[in-house]
């Protein structure tokens, strides 16, 4: 199993800006990458960015692009997703995703989430 803590959510202003900290723990994977998911009230859960933990590729949703930045530290095994400019509808409980390949097959390991909430 793979472990995750997620932190930094809270309230913020628009236009005004959070960092998210994701820090993973337990089992490894030789390939995996993780990234971040938000679900707002009444919506399905959506992708906001990952990052591979190979080569660093990164990955963003078109609403967040130019706005949010994905960055991972490899020695303390944690992921950031910096959110700048944020905007009312980026309001939602924001998922830490942990993806793992083995076995030819990738493994889902979700956080707790964490809730952002941006007023107008």
């Amino acid at each position: 199993q793979v472990q995750l803590v997620e932190s930094g959510g809270g309230l913020v202003q628009a236009g005004g800006s959070l960092r998210l900290s994701c820090a993973a723990s337990g089992r490894t994977f030789s390939s995996y990458a993780m990234g971040w998911f938000r679900q707002a009230p009444g919506k399905e859960r959506e992708f906001v960015a990952a990052i591979t933990w190979s080569g660093g590729s990164t990955y963003y949703a078109d609403s967040v692009k130019a706005r949010f930045t994905i960055s991972r530290d490899n020695a303390k095994n944690t992921v950031y997703l910096r959110m700048n400019s944020l905007k009312p509808e980026d309001t939602a409980v924001y998922y830490c995703n942990y993806k793992g390949r083995s076995g030819g097959i990738w493994i889902d390991y979700w956080g707790q989430g964490t809730q952002v909430t941006v007023s107008s």
